[in-house]
């Protein structure tokens, strides 16, 4: 895929230094963003690459796909929501993450 801007570059992934949801977590600002819009949020940072894992970059579309909030009040409802749209979509890739699958803490 033709991204925006270089996965591993600074608008990306930091050089490899940051992945998956780390990624997405940077493009919000806890003061500013919320009440946030997940349509908004996609219009804007849509076509962003996210890299999974070493091998793996996806958009950020891609991942709100499984996103059913439409709307997050706070910076909590957000990173909650979009870990489990992650985690259930085989989007997470740190160990001992399925656990969390199904679980009501995220």
């Amino acid at each position: 895929m033709d991204w925006p801007h270089d996965p591993d570059g600074e608008q990306g992934s930091e050089g490899r230094r940051k992945y998956g949801h780390a990624v997405i977590a940077k493009k919000v600002d806890e003061d500013e963003d919320f009440p946030l819009s997940r349509e908004e949020f996609v219009a804007e940072y849509g076509d962003d690459p996210v890299r999974l894992d070493y091998e793996r970059v996806v958009s950020v579309a891609d991942i709100f796909e499984h996103v059913d909030q439409a709307e997050f009040d706070d910076l909590v409802s957000f990173h909650k929501a979009v870990g489990r749209a992650m985690r259930e979509n085989g989007y997470w890739f740190y160990e001992g993450a399925e656990k969390f699958v199904g679980s009501n803490e995220a």
